[in-house]
Order: structure tokens, then C-alpha cells, then sequence
């Protein structure tokens, strides 16, 4: 397996959110592969960054290759991957196909169904024990580890899930035909290879 390094992330979100999946992500070796992504850039009024810099999102504008961990609802934690290119940007990384530790995850999610562990960006980040205080990580070092796809993936595209703003900009990818989505595409396509 070939590590990714803080490179990878020296690009737009739009790229770096298709070239994820497929990518091996392990926190502290619980993890598995990425299966679904949403990219936001701070052009996009729903991306955290549109309105300049705050405490809460300024990992965004530091340098590529961080974890950007914030809480939603006041109960979930997701995690994204700050990017570089122009516009500046990071991708939230919506689910896993579980891989390894699967009991780990298990017992942090209270059910052992692989389907249910990580489809979700607030089940992804339980089940890996992600929190904010990994916020501003690197992610090319422990905890984390990112390694490249052991195959192309087919894509599928198709608008970001749960937003009020730039609801139809087409920035969520996914591996075509999984059953570890959060939600299935509405119109599932397979496109360009993820890589």
C-alpha cells in the first residue's frame, strides 16, 4: 500500500474529493476505504470558509493535508480534509466501506452491521473515534494513515446532502453501486475513474 502524503491534498476539493475514493483511511488502525465525499471551497456560500475566517473553521485556512473536525447538531463530529489549490477548500468524507478493526467500530457504534458503521459522516467519525481533538491533524501522520487506491473506481455523482445553499452544485462523489453509501445517488452513473 502507498501512503499518501500531504501532496495529495495540494489541490482543488473538487479533484482531491474524487481521487479519495478508494482511499484507504485508518485512524489509530480503525478504518477502512472511502466510499463517498463532498467537496466545498471557499467560493461556495455552504462551505464553513464563505465568510472569512473564525475560531471554528480556521484549520481551513491553514495548510493542506489537516483534518478539519467541527461537531454538527451538537452531537455529531465530521471530518473533512483542508485542500490546497485555488480556490482554497476541504472535502467531507461522508462514509466508509469498513475494513479493519471492525470489532473496535462495532463496539463504538453499538451494532455490528458493516452497512451501519461508517455510512454516515457522523457514524464514520464514532466509529473511528474521531473528535475535535483531532482537529488541525495532520493526516499524514499517526493517528491517521491515508494509503492510494488498490483499484480504480467507477463514480457516481450527484448534489451534496442535508444543505440550504448551492443545494444542486453536483460536489458529492461516490463509489458506484456501494452498499456503505449514506444514501444511494439519486441517479446513479458511473462516470471517471476516481483517480
Amino acid at each position: 500500500m502507498t501512503p499518501l502524503d500531504t501532496d495529495f491534498f495540494a489541490r482543488d476539493a473538487v479533484t482531491v474529493a474524487r481521487a479519495l475514493i478508494g482511499v484507504r483511511l485508518l485512524v489509530d488502525g480503525v478504518g477502512g476505504v472511502v466510499v463517498e465525499t463532498e467537496a466545498y471551497d471557499r467560493e461556495d456560500p455552504a462551505s464553513h470558509s464563505f465568510g472569512g475566517e473564525t475560531k471554528r473553521n480556521a484549520v481551513m485556512f491553514g495548510p493542506p493535508g489537516r483534518a478539519y473536525v467541527y461537531r454538527i447538531y451538537g452531537a455529531h463530529w465530521c471530518l473533512n480534509a483542508v485542500c490546497g489549490g485555488q480556490p482554497r477548500g476541504a472535502v467531507l468524507i461522508r462514509a466508509l466501506e469498513p475494513t479493519d478493526c471492525l470489532a473496535a467500530m462495532a463496539g463504538r457504534r453499538g451494532t455490528t452491521d458493516a452497512r451501519l458503521l461508517c455510512s454516515g459522516p457522523g457514524k464514520l467519525c464514532q466509529a473511528l473515534g474521531v473528535t475535535g481533538a483531532h482537529d488541525g491533524a495532520a493526516l499524514d501522520r499517526p493517528p491517521f494513515a491515508l494509503h492510494a487506491p488498490d483499484r480504480v473506481r467507477d463514480l457516481a455523482v450527484g448534489p451534496r446532502i442535508g444543505l440550504n445553499k448551492a443545494v444542486d452544485t453536483p460536489w458529492r462523489f461516490g463509489a458506484a453501486g456501494s452498499p456503505f453509501l449514506s444514501r444511494p445517488f439519486p441517479r446513479v452513473a458511473a462516470g471517471a475513474p476516481a483517480a
